[in-house]
């Protein structure tokens, strides 16, 4: 069904103030009795409820909640990002360097191990996300000429990322761990690192503020795309104390290689 336009939706209003009725409830309902021709000629009519929903916006807020707005997260995903998911993936494909495998086996694959979660991510969308973004498709980028960097001074650049960690027994059931670190990108020093049952905004600023406190604040601090390093919190501290926030390319893992070296060694 199309929108219903702005100028429907105050013809529609108009028509309260003439309709029969003691009582304003009275009169929606009557309008909800009647039928109103749009501007492609079409019949239409709304439930009362409908009308008293715009009825009580145009109070509010005037002529302008009459248009048509789209969401704000339209397009975005609120449980899981693409660049979590493609964490995810790497982290189950050694398990299958010998095997054949699809999608349904990395799917279990990542349930069994505790690396995603069935309310965190359907089987359906596990399959939608890998055709939409390829997650599964070899990278062609991986030898693509890249400009080896490096600052020339301390705590000009932190590099900060998250690894999935070891299994531990929480209440005698196996319970897997996230790292979160951060790296010094002149000194290659481990400005802190954390382990967390949750990969969430609490676990994130806990960690950082540690890493302030043992090392000072960096001019910038270089991350990836993930929900917790894009956050508006995370956003918010950066700028509070002067700490340029930086993201990588989306899904371009290799930006960031190195604290993920670092990772691996230890």
């Amino acid at each position: 069904m199309k929108q219903t336009s702005a100028y429907l939706k105050m013809r529609i209003l108009g028509a309260i103030e003439s309709a029969e009725g003691k009582t304003h409830g009275e009169r929606v309902k009557k309008v909800a009795g009647l039928s109103f021709i749009d501007e492609d000629g079409n019949s239409r009519k709304f439930t009362w409820r409908t009308i008293q929903t715009w009825h009580y916006r145009y109070k509010k807020h005037g002529v302008t909640a009459m248009t048509n707005r789209s969401r704000c997260d339209k397009g975005i995903t609120r449980k899981i990002t693409p660049e979590e998911l493609m964490e995810a993936i790497n982290s189950a494909l050694p398990y299958f360097k010998d095997k054949g495998f699809n999608k349904m086996n990395i799917y279990r694959f990542c349930i069994e191990k505790g690396i995603l979660n069935k309310n965190q991510i359907g089987c359906t969308t596990f399959y939608r996300f890998i055709r939409e973004y390829d997650l599964l498709k070899p990278d062609k980028d991986d030898n693509k000429k890249r400009l080896a960097f490096s600052m020339q001074y301390v705590n000009q650049l932190w590099q900060a990322d998250t690894m999935f960690g070891p299994y531990v027994k929480e209440n005698n059931k196996p319970r897997q761990t996230k790292l979160i670190g951060f790296i010094d990108d002149a000194s290659r020093v481990l400005c802190h690192g954390e382990f967390f049952f949750e990969e969430n905004i609490d676990s994130l600023v806990k960690s950082l503020k540690a890493a302030f406190y043992k090392r000072g604040v960096p001019e910038q601090l270089y991350v990836d795309n993930g929900s917790i390093y894009s956050s508006q919190e995370i956003t918010l501290i950066c700028a509070r104390i002067g700490c340029i926030l930086r993201h990588t390319a989306v899904r371009d893992a290799s930006a960031k290689g190195k604290i993920e070296r670092f990772f691996r060694r230890g």
